[in-house]
């Protein structure tokens, strides 16, 4: 049987996204909600925003994933026809070497490459081993037949066009995912899915919620606007990360105590555990000691919520990331409770 959530996800990670470059994908995400009939809406920094109203008219939920990603610009044209790139998010450049790529002009004509050490080749460079991952070092080869900076530019190239990372989507027989930009894509299909089964099943919500789809999280500043004054709650679902210390794993929901920005709202998080332990779904609490969320953008800039950080487990994020339909099972599953349960007395 077909998982919808993992078909989305293939859709979504094959749809270029980099922040500041993502038009194509919040289309999709926009056709898919008015698809369903949900009401839509566009912020001006290119967002979307599906809204369902609920029972409760003066207290509102919003719920936000991200579907902007990490990416690159083309930082200069070099004199040998190669590219020097500027990083777009907060990853290292040893995460993207060897890494297939494409380069979108400013007329949309699309070129692919790779992103490779200008030190690659063993057989020349006696350090290309242990030349520093950098800037300096690492550049795009580009597909086509260029050996200057004037053949680049006669192909439309120029500083400041959008580079994407190839996502490389597989799925296993035994259900991980394994892809690039499951950080956030991921949690934008379970939103989706969630959103569908809500109209399709007529299922009544006893709050009116938002749905934002935020388009420059990565660069920090995604879901801090567009919250409606009767907003009560805003729960972020973004990735749950995982490392040495952390409590996260990739088959079951993240809750999110606290991350680089502070703690979670406390009132929030014990709600969502006794949800997931009324339910049975399988959750870990966890720190994210180097990690800002769409909600603690919301409360950065002022916004008077309630705000929480929940997520599916993902694997080596800001590179070679993995996850499991599991975690995303339970990811779905808490969200579903919380929607149809009451706001408590915080």
């Amino acid at each position: 049987m077909t998982n919808r959530k993992v078909e989305l996800i293939k859709q979504l990670v094959n749809i270029p996204s980099p922040s500041g470059n993502t038009g194509k994908v919040i289309q999709f995400v926009e056709d898919y909600f008015q698809n369903l009939g949900v009401e839509t809406k566009r912020n001006r920094k290119g967002g979307l925003i599906a809204t369902i109203p609920g029972e409760n008219d003066e207290q509102h939920r919003m719920l936000t994933a991200h579907v902007d990603t990490l990416g690159a610009m083309v930082k200069e044209i070099k004199s040998n026809g190669r590219l020097k790139l500027d990083l777009i998010g907060g990853f290292r450049y040893n995460s993207i070497e060897g890494e297939y790529c494409q380069i979108e002009t400013s007329s949309g004509e699309v070129f692919t490459g790779t992103i490779l050490m200008r030190q690659t080749s063993v057989h020349v460079y006696k350090d290309a081993g242990t030349a520093e991952r950098n800037q300096d070092n690492m550049e795009v080869r580009i597909d086509a037949k260029v050996s200057s900076a004037d053949e680049v530019r006669a192909l439309g190239i120029e500083v400041g066009d959008f580079v994407s990372f190839d996502p490389r989507v597989e799925e296993t027989a035994n259900g991980f995912i394994k892809s690039r930009h499951l950080d956030d894509k991921a949690s934008v299909a379970i939103l989706m899915e969630v959103v569908r089964q809500i109209v399709e099943d007529k299922v009544k919500l006893p709050y009116t919620t938002h749905f934002l789809i935020s388009n420059n999280e990565e660069i920090g500043y995604g879901g801090n606007s567009n919250i409606t004054p009767e907003t009560v709650e805003y729960l972020a679902v973004d990735m749950g990360a995982m490392g040495d210390g952390q409590s996260t794993d990739e088959y079951t929901v993240s809750i999110c105590v606290k991350d680089a920005s502070g703690p979670y709202h406390y009132g929030l998080r014990k709600h969502l555990v006794a949800l997931a332990e009324e339910n049975q779904i399988e959750y870990k609490l966890d720190i994210y000691p180097y990690y800002g969320s769409d909600a603690s953008a919301a409360i950065r800039s002022g916004h008077d919520i309630i705000h929480g950080l929940i997520g599916p487990g993902i694997d080596s994020s800001h590179a070679f990331e993995r996850t499991h339909v599991d975690s995303l099972a339970h990811t779905e599953a808490l969200i579903k409770a919380y929607l149809v349960s009451e706001m408590l007395s915080y």
